[in-house]
């Protein structure tokens, strides 16, 4: 069967604005004043943006977890992947 749809045949990308490499961390977090404690939003990261994803959520008290990307379960109720900090406001 063929996919119309290019986000399924499409490799995972980086979610750093303006990045198109391929993921290799999931970067899972949460804002607590937004969710609750067991829901996981996540961001992806390349080898390159994990450090400064990372910072930028940490600071803020958000993240919760760094896993390789192979190795990610994401956990039940966690809804859908985030949408990356080019959406941030």
């Amino acid at each position: 069967m063929i996919s119309l749809n290019p986000s399924e045949t499409s490799a995972p990308i980086c979610s750093a604005k303006g990045c198109r490499a391929a993921a290799a961390w999931v970067l899972a977090w949460n804002n607590p004043k937004l969710h609750t404690p067991e829901r996981r939003k996540t961001w992806l990261a390349c080898e390159e943006h994990r450090e400064s994803l990372s910072q930028f959520l940490g600071v803020r008290g958000f993240l919760k977890d760094v896993v390789a990307f192979e190795e990610w379960e994401q956990p039940e109720g966690s809804g859908p992947e985030g949408s990356g900090p080019e959406a941030r406001a």
